[in-house]
């Protein structure tokens, strides 16, 4: 099974930048996903982005095209997420996902999550 462990949250003033990490061990497949997500207060849970294997194909929700980046160092199975001139309106708790095969928009289409990592963008 696939264990995700992420870092690199914090606050941040708008305008700046963070990148956050996930670092992904156990039975990793071939042609699989990793997904970023996140959930701000009173809000669902939606998409970020994500980056395919063995592609290294990405996408990206039209909220941070522009601003945000998926990126993976395959020699330490590990995904980031380079976040670009945030705004107060990025702030959430951020998660990555995994699953096998293509990318989803879907949150019940992942097979295992990350502890999630807090992201606070002041104005």
């Amino acid at each position: 099974q696939v264990q995700l462990v992420e870092s690199g949250g914090g606050l941040v003033q708008a305008g700046g930048s963070l990148r956050l990490s996930c670092a992904a061990s156990g039975r990793i497949i071939s042609s699989s996903s990793m997904g970023w997500f996140r959930q701000a207060p009173g809000k669902d849970r939606e998409f970020v982005g994500a980056i395919s294997w063995p592609s290294g194909s990405t996408d990206y929700a039209d909220s941070v095209k522009g601003r945000f980046t998926a990126s993976r160092d395959n020699t330490k199975n590990t995904v980031f997420l380079q976040m670009n001139s945030l705004k107060p309106a990025d702030t959430a708790v951020y998660y990555c996902a995994y699953r096998p095969g293509g990318w989803s928009w879907y949150t019940d289409s992942y097979d295992a999550w990350g502890q999630g990592t807090q992201v606070t963008v002041s104005s």
